[in-house]
């Protein structure tokens, strides 16, 4: 009896433990090998549009006077503001670099300046006043260096050169204090047109508005080489000027063709933490 006990317990025992053997399942290892997210740098071709207004500075001008036939300054010049508008096509070459091709309109910029020397009669002072009137176009290459993005913002820095068109109008030129003449009296000068060197640096911040559309607010300095002004006429001539400064306040839009097309750049997850 006793031995008939001891295997039932036995047989008891041993059928707990290949139940409880069932019951057990290992956890599976965790998936360590998680695919890498791959980021795309922004690039491709964009479109741009910008307007503006010009503080414009005439560095000084010159001319041949024609009683004695020698170059001298005028007395004083001055050259109005304008506005500005410009348009090209550029390249995104990566997150931090670019360059386009742009081509901007200075609009009717008036001249006010005026000259002194000898009146008709050869013996008294006069003094002259003159009128013109001037228009710029530029044609220029440029590069930009995109100094990061914070939020929606990035700020940049840039440089360009290229050549610029300067075209002046008729140059008028009055006196009206002859003590020997009644009324005033003058001549209008030609105006010339010429291709100049010219120069510009820039600074600014691109401000995100969609995935392709971006808006751009930024200054500009920009220096024109001088040239011909105006041609002979009785009295005197040709003038030159020295060269023009232009300081710009311009607002824009770039239009990036394939800028959705950049996927957003994700941080991969962090590993799993394995309890033992």
């Amino acid at each position: 009896m006793k031995k008939r006990f001891l295997a039932a317990v036995a047989l008891i025992l041993s059928t707990g433990v290949a139940h409880s053997a069932d019951l057990y399942q290992p956890q599976p290892e965790p998936m360590m090998d998680a695919p890498e997210v791959t980021v795309q740098e922004a690039s491709g071709w964009y479109l741009r549009g910008d307007a503006g207004y010009s503080f414009n500075r005439l560095r000084g001008a010159e001319f041949f006077q024609g009683s004695n036939d020698s170059l001298v300054d005028f007395d004083d010049t001055d050259l109005k503001d304008s506005f500005i508008l410009g348009a090209g096509i550029g390249y995104q070459i990566n997150n931090y670099l670019r360059t386009d091709l742009t081509f901007d309109y200075m609009g009717k910029s008036d001249f006010r300046g005026s000259t002194s020397g000898f009146c008709l009669n050869g013996v008294d002072t006069c003094t002259s006043s003159d009128r013109a009137s001037m228009r710029a176009y530029s044609l220029m290459a440029n590069v930009y260096v995109d100094l990061g993005t914070y939020s929606y913002f990035t700020p940049y820095v840039g440089a360009g050169f290229g050549a610029s068109y300067v075209k002046w109008d008729k140059l008028r030129n009055r006196i009206c204090d002859d003590p020997d003449v009644d009324g005033c009296y003058g001549s209008d000068h030609d105006g010339k047109g010429k291709w100049r060197a010219t120069a510009a640096i820039m600074a600014g911040a691109t401000i995100d508005v969609t995935c392709n559309l971006k808006a751009d607010v930024g200054y500009r300095f920009r220096y024109i080489d001088g040239g011909d002004m105006f041609g002979f006429a009785s009295g005197g001539g040709p003038g030159k000027d020295k060269g023009i400064y232009s300081h710009e306040a311009r607002v824009g839009a770039r239009y990036l063709f394939n800028g959705c097309d950049t996927p957003v750049a994700y941080e991969p997850a962090p590993e799993p933490i394995v309890y033992k």
